[in-house]
């Protein structure tokens, strides 16, 4: 896939222990796999040392306070199209978390032809 120029970067944030609306699945791992079955161009997981939200919990690594439900944040960029056409599936799997979508220009991004690894 190739993909460069406007596009959009579509961030979702919400916590290690979150599960999927109506399954028992981790949001997270929802999340990606019905982006890879959406065709979106990638996403990428990354796991926070420290954070809160709406409830004002802080969650974090530190030793004193451990916290099994650490920060987790989605980052998927795609063409607007894409990006538009996924939204609708967040509504049947996030309850609780914060969703943005942002405008963005992609300077270079360049897949790997199908079938390579």
């Amino acid at each position: 896939m190739h993909l460069e120029g406007s596009a959009q970067r579509l961030t979702i944030f919400c916590g290690e222990s979150d599960k999927a609306a109506h399954s028992h699945k981790p949001l997270h791992v929802e999340i990606v796999q019905r982006a890879r079955k959406a065709g979106l161009a990638g996403t990428t997981v990354l796991r926070g040392v420290e954070g809160f939200g709406a409830s004002s919990v802080v969650h974090t690594t530190r030793v004193l306070s451990m916290s099994e439900d650490l920060p987790m944040v989605l980052v998927i960029v795609d063409t607007k199209e894409r990006i538009q056409a996924f939204l609708p599936q967040l509504d049947d799997l996030i309850e609780e978390g914060l969703v943005i979508v942002e405008d963005v220009t992609v300077l270079k991004y360049v897949g790997r032809p199908d079938g390579e690894r």
